[in-house]
């Protein structure tokens, strides 16, 4: 079983990312988990043409954990995708990344978590004890970081790269970075700076995601891109990625930016 996460800024489009990966991996004739680690619980969405599926921490407040089953938790959205949701606690009150914990006990509990692939698509801008769960305790083997070229987006990648290397020494941790992708918002030179950033932590960029205009089509027909436009052009990157990713072997322990090098190394590539 491979088991890898994406992790990225708030907003990047790692969710889009998972859920069209997802599909292109299931498109292969793989079993494929996603499991939607973020408090807004859209990672799954798509794959569930607009339904909102109940989250896992919902389920725990209304009727407690010992009388949920897989059924009331995973769900088999396109091409046999199955799906699940964290969730969060209400605005205000409580810490989100204890919804990870949950989750992940109760599926082991009800032994789904299991499948060809395993996909945890994970908030990236904040990463604490529970956003950080799947790669401390073992679950994620690869960590993919999603990114843009924007300086933030890249702040955010870096700073995973930290917890990995942090993490990489634990005896329970088995997480290991295996690449970069550039999720494109049409900066100039935009490849080529998210490839040498890659490069400088110690690792590869791995898939270019152009932005198309066919994401948002889809989007708004509540499918991925993988099912609304199987023919498009954006359809064959996620192809690619997703044939990349499931072959990939060669992972990396990062050696992470500091905030000078960062800066400097952003301002290497804008034309001020």
């Amino acid at each position: 079983m491979k088991q890898i996460a994406l992790y990225g800024k708030g907003g990047i489009g790692k969710s889009t990312t998972a859920a069209n990966l997802s599909a292109a991996l299931a498109g292969e004739g793989l079993d494929i988990l996603q499991i939607g680690c973020d408090p807004k619980h859209d990672s799954t969405r798509m794959l569930m043409h607009g339904t909102w599926i109940p989250t896992v921490l919902d389920l725990i407040r209304e009727r407690g954990d010992e009388t949920i089953t897989a059924d009331d938790v995973v769900y088999r959205g396109f091409r046999g995708v199955r799906c699940v949701e964290a969730g969060g606690p209400e605005p205000g009150i409580g810490c989100a990344g204890r919804g990870i914990i949950a989750t992940f006990q109760l599926l082991e509990r009800l032994d789904a978590l299991k499948g060809d692939v395993i996909v945890y698509d994970v908030l990236g801008d904040v990463v604490c004890g529970g956003f950080a769960m799947p790669m401390r305790e073992g679950y994620a083997q690869e960590v993919y970081l999603v990114t843009s070229g924007e300086l933030m987006s890249i702040y955010a990648a870096n700073n995973i790269a930290k917890a990995i290397a942090r993490l990489s020494r634990r005896v329970r941790s088995r997480c290991t970075l295996g690449g970069v992708i550039c999720n494109a918002k049409n900066i100039e030179g935009e490849q080529e700076l998210v490839e040498e950033f890659a490069r400088r932590i110690n690792s590869r960029l791995i898939a270019y995601i152009p932005r198309d205009r066919v994401v948002q089509i889809a989007e708004l027909q509540k499918q991925t891109v993988v099912e609304y436009a199987p023919e498009s052009d954006q359809a064959a990157v996620y192809q690619e990625l997703a044939r990349t990713v499931y072959g990939n072997e060669t992972t990396s322990i990062p050696t992470p930016l500091e905030m000078d090098e960062l800066e400097s190394f952003a301002l290497e590539f804008v034309q001020v």
